[in-house]
C-alpha cells in the first residue's frame, strides 16, 4: 500500500470529545457571553460529561481561552505570510489579508468567532487585552516593516504606523460586521471565489495607499 492509499488516521474518542467541547462553547460563549454561559450547559450541548471540561481545559476560564486559541493560527504563522525578505508588496499585502480573511473559508465558524470577539470586547474577560499584547501588536509590527522596507526607510515611524493601521482597518469592516455586508450587498460573499476576490482588491486598495504615502514621502524630500 502506497502512501496515499493510506486510509486517513482516525481521531481518537478523547480528540472528538475536546473538539465537540470546543465546539459548543464557542457557539454559546458567542452566544451568551462568558458569565452566562454554563459549564454544564456547555457539556450538555457537546454530548460529554461536565467532568470533561476539568480533564481536557482545566476549568471554564481555560475553554473560554481555548475557543479563541485552538481556532486561530498562531501570530508566527501568520506574520510568516507576509513578512519575507525576498516578497514584493504585492506578495505581502495579499499574505496579510489572506491570513485576515482565512476564516471565513471555514462557513459558520467565521461568524461565531467574530461574534465571539465583539462579546469579548464588550465583556472584557481579559483575553482581548492578552490578544492586543500577544497576537495584535507583534502582527502590527511587522506588517510596519514591511510598509518601511517598501516605502525605502531604514525603520518605521508615526506615519508608516498609521499607514498600517490603516491597511488593516480595510479588513476590519469584513471581519467585524460580514453581517451588515451580507445584508446591504449579499452577492459579495457569495460564491467560491468571494473571499479570494476581497484579498486581490483589498491589496489594489492598499498598494494605492503605499503609493501615495511613497509619493508624499518624497515630496517633503524635495522640499
Amino acid at each position: 500500500m502506497n502512501e496515499k492509499q493510506k486510509p486517513k488516521k482516525q481521531r481518537s474518542d478523547g480528540e472528538q470529545s475536546r473538539e465537540r467541547l470546543l465546539a459548543a462553547a464557542m457557539r454559546l460563549f458567542a452566544e451568551q457571553g462568558y458569565a452566562r454561559a454554563s459549564t454544564r450547559e456547555i457539556a450538555l450541548a457537546a454530548g460529554a460529561n461536565v467532568a470533561a471540561i476539568s480533564y481536557y481545559f482545566g476549568d471554564k476560564a481555560g475553554l473560554y481561552r481555548a475557543t479563541f486559541r485552538d481556532f486561530t493560527p498562531s501570530p508566527e504563522e501568520n506574520i510568516a505570510r507576509y513578512e519575507q525578505p525576498h516578497f514584493t508588496l504585492r506578495q505581502s499585502l495579499e499574505g496579510f489579508f489572506g491570513q485576515m480573511l482565512e476564516p471565513f473559508l471555514q462557513g459558520e465558524k467565521a461568524e461565531l468567532c467574530s461574534r465571539l470577539w465583539f462579546r469579548e470586547m464588550l465583556e472584557p474577560t481579559g483575553v482581548w487585552e492578552s490578544e492586543i499584547e500577544n497576537g495584535i501588536r507583534p502582527e502590527h509590527q511587522a506588517l510596519s516593516r514591511v510598509l518601511a522596507r517598501h516605502l525605502g526607510l531604514a525603520r518605521p515611524d508615526d506615519e508608516t504606523h498609521r499607514l498600517a493601521l490603516s491597511v488593516g482597518s480595510l479588513a476590519l469592516l469584513l471581519m467585524m460586521s460580514s453581517d451588515v455586508v451580507a445584508k446591504l450587498q449579499p452577492q459579495l460573499l457569495e460564491g467560491a471565489d468571494a473571499i479570494p476576490q476581497w484579498i486581490r482588491r483589498l491589496s489594489d486598495y492598499a498598494e494605492a495607499m503605499v503609493a501615495s504615502e511613497k509619493t508624499r514621502i518624497e515630496g517633503c524630500a524635495h522640499e
